[in-house]
């Protein structure tokens, strides 16, 4: 008799799955990790693989969470890329590409700032605001996804 599967929070992430991002019905068990240390997720659905961190702004970053965390508080305290960079020794580039990540999933984003990490709305504010004026090439959803979380945003 074999044991009982434990509890898996993940979703399918393959936008192809019938089971796609619904907690109903999912059939996902976990086959193993990458070579970075993320868990690896099988969907018996739709026969494909795929890590813990797909669709966050931690997909495919060689940072930790605490080190993107960390990045967001100098952010909010109105310090430069070239500051981050000296502050916490990573590229300029890294960072770059990090406060683009964090554009596309700025709502997630806001929700960790404001329950986890307990900043105010004030500064998260700050933050969106620095990284607005800052990354003027940013890509359409990017812009769509900042929106969403800047003062005045109203559906329409």
């Amino acid at each position: 008799m074999s044991r009982p599967r434990g509890e898996i929070n993940v979703v399918c992430q393959n936008e192809k799955c019938l089971f796609y991002l619904k907690e109903e019905g999912k059939d996902i068990v976990k086959r193993g990790k990458y070579r970075t240390g993320h868990q690896r997720y099988f969907c018996h659905h739709c026969k494909t693989f795929f890590m813990e961190t797909k669709g966050t702004p931690l997909y495919r970053k060689h940072l930790s969470k605490s080190e993107i965390i960390n990045i967001c508080k100098h952010l909010v305290e109105k310090n430069g890329i070239r500051s981050i960079e000296r502050i916490t020794g990573h590229h300029r580039d890294t960072i770059s590409r990090v406060l683009e990540d964090l554009a596309l999933h700025a709502e997630m984003v806001n929700d960790i700032l404001l329950q986890e990490v307990e900043l105010g709305q004030f500064e998260v504010d700050e933050m969106w605001t620095f990284i607005k004026k800052n990354k003027k090439k940013l890509n359409k959803e990017a812009q769509i996804q900042m929106s969403k979380v800047m003062p005045g945003y109203s559906i329409s």
